[in-house]
């Protein structure tokens, strides 16, 4: 059976390079096709799905990495709350809100979980 990691952004990619970096580690690791990748946009971390992400801090690997983890057919997720407010067009990278039990009924069933 696959192993499962949960990558969880809190950072704000305004002021931040974690954002973009966890995209990268997660892009590279889903890549091996191991293991199975989740991805979680919390609070302003939303905003690496918009259309001027490159203009946030490292915003080119956003355009690099993320078409590669849309690839593998798993929705990025949002809390819930910052998809409806920052995501007032629909994203290029599908994606889909999600509640904090949900979030934590997923992070229970995976084998990992980091948070950038």
């Amino acid at each position: 059976m696959k192993r499962k990691l949960l990558f969880i952004v809190r950072s704000d990619p305004r002021t931040s390079a974690r954002p973009a970096e966890a995209v990268r580690i997660a892009a590279g690791i889903g890549a091996w096709q191991g293991v199975g990748i989740r991805l979680y946009l919390h609070g302003e971390a939303a905003r690496l799905l918009r259309e001027d992400a490159d203009l946030l801090v490292d915003g080119e690997l956003y355009e690099r990495y993320l078409p590669d983890i849309a690839g593998w057919g798993q929705p990025v997720l949002v809390e819930a709350s910052a998809h409806d407010r920052l995501l007032s067009a629909p994203p290029s990278i599908p994606a889909g809100p999600v509640q904090p039990p949900d979030l934590a009924e997923l992070a229970a069933a995976c084998d990992g979980v980091l948070t950038f």
